[in-house]
């Protein structure tokens, strides 16, 4: 399935990611298109590579192109739209009507894709682009004379997996896509493909504020502001030397949640506060090592700032752990990459203390942006440390828990529809690929903080 995902990456870099996305039971008919050209499906590989790419019109003026492409072991036949771009408005620029690109990536909304084995011409897959993400997309597969299964997948995440359909898969090749989503009606979670790119204005407004003050701090160990506007060391409180004073990635955090609560509040929060323990944590075996290691500091700052947070600018309530630590299941499987092949594994979803695997993260993020399109997220990253069990040492030995770095998340859509998750840690913003690829291995802790209106640290 590699290649598949090399294509995709390669198509990314080559095209701008950009497009105003219609709902999805908007997306244009070309199935008459699909009929009339229904030779693709069935030609030998030889011939079908032979031929040259043709582009065809739908009623509505919106256009595809029909090509072929291969692997080593695959031929597929692609129905690919024209990508369109748009904007919405926002507060600085007009909004953008669609227009075509005359670009034809193969992921363009209502794209579509058959997959064939070379050996035989036997079909194998059907994918089907309900939005312009290749990473977000609905696949099928052949299962008996009757039926084929159905995935549908977010980043990785399977939100669908093995569904059956009651069709044949060759049926599927000169079929409506809303007929095919009517077959499995509402466990389609059509939700996750039609996000409304106005919900985030907040969002992006929080985003670019965020980033217009960043300029003005630098990282120093263990530093943070305190309730008086000091730069202090988080352990001692004292005061830190002036010609390097800056912020650690807990004292940025605070930085921000202090640059939201002030304008409500008037004032930061008070260190001292931020440190003790809160919610259910540890066990009698780390309490011995928790005044030596402090291995829930992270974890704890995360949830106290997320209190003052919730507690402010929603109402008290919603101090409760309950309300504002992320618990969400959406996917049971991921795709992941595995020394150069995807896989398909299984994913527990949230486990206690250590909240999830930087494995799903990913579509995580996409499914909570969508469900909760008004709110960012704090994250604490930890990992165990301690003797691993090996063959040497087959019983192992307690590992500890180490709640060891934290930064903030915000997932939204831009005014083009496109899906991005900022990543600001450490008094800087990083890429959310190398945040991700940093950490292989490790889980995160996720709690809920409601968009401000206002910031102003």
């Amino acid at each position: 399935m590699s290649i598949f995902y090399v294509i995709l990456f390669f198509v990314v870099n080559i095209f701008p990611v950009y497009s105003l996305d219609l709902p999805s039971t908007k997306i244009a008919d070309d199935s008459s298109v699909r009929i009339r050209r229904n030779d693709w499906f069935t030609e030998s590989h030889s011939r079908l590579l032979a031929r040259r790419p043709v582009i065809e019109q739908l009623q509505n003026g919106e256009r595809v192109q029909i090509r072929a492409t291969e692997n080593a072991s695959e031929f597929m036949v692609l129905f690919s739209r024209e990508l369109i771009q748009g904007r919405i408005e926002t507060e600085n620029s007009a909004a953008v009507t669609r227009r075509g690109t005359n670009q034809f990536p193969g992921w363009a909304q209502g794209s579509w894709m058959l997959t064939r084995r070379k050996d035989n011409g036997a079909p194998t897959r059907l994918r089907i682009f309900p939005r312009s993400d290749p990473n977000t997309y609905i696949e099928f597969y052949p299962f008996n004379t009757e039926k084929c299964l159905m995935d549908a997948i977010l980043y990785g995440g399977y939100v669908v997996r093995s569904l059956p359909v009651a069709v044949p898969f060759e049926r599927l090749y000169t079929m409506q896509l809303n007929d095919i989503l009517k077959l499995v009606s509402d466990k389609f979670p059509r939700k996750y493909f039609d996000p409304d790119p106005v919900y985030y204005g907040g969002s992006r407004k929080f985003v670019s504020q965020v980033r217009a003050n960043l300029s003005g701090l630098r990282f120093a160990d263990d530093g943070a502001i305190d309730e008086n506007g000091n730069y202090v060391l988080i352990d001692s409180l004292r005061q830190q030397n002036q010609s390097s004073a800056g912020l650690n990635c807990s004292g940025f955090l605070k930085w921000m949640i202090d640059g939201i609560l002030r304008p409500v509040t008037g004032k930061r929060l008070p260190i001292a506060q931020l440190k003790a323990p809160f919610g259910d944590r540890g066990s009698s075996f780390t309490a011995v090592w928790e005044e030596r290691f402090d291995p829930y500091f992270g974890l704890d700052w995360i949830r106290n700032l997320a209190a003052e947070a919730n507690g402010t600018l929603r109402s008290d309530i919603f101090r409760s752990l309950n309300e504002f630590e992320v618990r969400a299941d959406n996917f049971s499987s991921v795709l992941i990459n595995d020394r150069g092949t995807f896989v398909t594994r299984s994913y527990p979803g949230f486990m206690n203390e250590a909240g999830y695997s930087f494995e799903g993260l990913h579509s995580l993020l996409y499914t909570l942006a969508i469900d909760e399109p008004f709110s960012f997220y704090l994250a604490a990253i930890n990992t165990e440390t301690g003797p691993a069990t090996t063959q040497d040492n087959p019983r192992g030995a307690p590992r500890l828990r180490q709640y060891f770095h934290v930064a903030a998340l915000v997932p939204y859509f831009d005014e083009y529809g496109v899906f991005r998750i900022a990543v600001f840690e450490s008094s800087a913003e990083n890429s959310f690929e190398s945040f991700r690829n940093r950490y292989p291995g490790h889980f995160i802790n996720l709690v809920q903080v409601p968009i401000p209106s206002a910031f102003s640290p």
